[in-house]
């Protein structure tokens, strides 16, 4: 699926519609796993210490976050659209 397709795009709406944390807790309980919350928390985690400057190291340190999923988050706040530094700005 693309991400600029109708459906992707309702999706997208449906996130933008919401209107307090209430809101958000159920929308993603009803459409997420547990496991899948869990890891969105733990990238925008993530990527708030990469933005405050902690390294790689301290922040395996400190959370569960594999090397893997670290470098994912580091690659998409150097090269990504910038949707974690908006969100945690």
């Amino acid at each position: 699926m693309k991400l600029d397709s109708k459906e992707a795009n309702f999706l997208f709406q449906a996130l933008v519609e919401i209107k307090n944390l209430e809101e958000a807790k159920m929308l993603l309980e009803d459409l997420c796993t547990m496991g899948e919350i869990e890891a969105f928390i733990q990238r925008l985690q993530a990527a708030k210490r990469l933005l405050k400057g902690q390294t790689y190291d301290q922040i395996m340190q400190e959370t569960d976050i594999s090397s893997a999923t670290l470098s994912r988050v580091s690659k998409c706040i150097r090269y990504g659209e910038g949707g974690y530094k908006t969100i945690i700005d």
